[in-house]
């Protein structure tokens, strides 16, 4: 008898199983069929665009403020890993204030890299296609950030490492870096010198808050009604 039951409560679990699946086939077919939702392709492709553009412009607008990065604790970006033992070594000698001045202008230069991407992401997702757009619809809450990932990283990369060089000369960064690593190679017996890629390290950090900062920004108009600020996202998001 028990091993009746146990093979009866297998076939309910997976007819169960069956059943969600199916109802999520369902949910995704009909998001894309205009006879049963209301929604065109060009709705969909529209309303991911919107999507992404929106949080492309929130995302990179608020790091590219004042304290973008430097006030953002998830954000910050903090001293090389290759470098802490650098600035452990400086704050135990007193020079935290060199150590501070290096942090700061690092978060600076990022948000000045900031407030170049926009046309980047625009050129992106003006390049998006319908079968884009159903895929992201269908994908994970963060689909449409990977997406621009992957259409973006590059071009920014390119863009940002010399405005980073720049704006880390602008605010001295460089010359603080220098005097950092010049105070801490003449330490004697500090071992190892060292002197990390401070333009690449920036750069890559800058890239990680804005895709970080747009994942955030497209939860939060998945999840959130009052976030999908025009019909055609209340139309699309709704409809997903």
């Amino acid at each position: 008898m028990k091993k009746y039951v146990l093979i009866l409560a297998l076939i309910g679990f997976q007819t169960l199983q069956a059943q969600k699946i199916g109802n999520l086939i369902k949910r995704a077919t009909s998001a894309l069929d205009p006879s049963k939702s209301g929604l065109s392709t060009d709705d969909i492709a529209n309303g991911l665009k919107e999507a992404l553009q929106k949080g492309a412009q929130t995302g990179t607008q608020k790091l590219s403020s004042p304290g973008g990065f430097l006030e953002n604790a998830a954000l910050k970006i903090i001293m090389p890993q290759e470098a802490q033992k650098i600035e452990s070594t400086l704050r135990k000698l007193g020079f935290n204030k060199l150590v501070d001045d290096m942090i700061v202008t690092m978060n600076r230069a990022a948000e000045d890299a900031c407030k170049t991407a926009i046309p980047i992401f625009t050129s992106a997702i003006r390049e998006m296609t319908i079968t884009d757009g159903i895929n992201i619809l269908r994908g994970s809450d963060t689909s449409a950030t990977a997406y621009l990932r992957t259409k973006t990283n590059i071009a920014l990369t390119q863009s940002f490492s010399p405005i980073i060089k720049t704006s880390l000369d602008k605010v001295n960064a460089t010359k603080n870096w220098e005097k950092i690593i010049t105070t801490y190679n003449s330490i004697p017996l500090v071992g190892k010198k060292m002197n990390p890629d401070l333009v690449g390290y920036v750069t890559d950090k800058s890239l990680s808050g804005i895709y970080t900062e747009i994942a955030s920004q497209e939860k939060d108009i998945r999840a959130n009604p009052a976030a999908r600020t025009t019909d055609l996202l209340r139309k699309v998001f709704e409809k997903k």
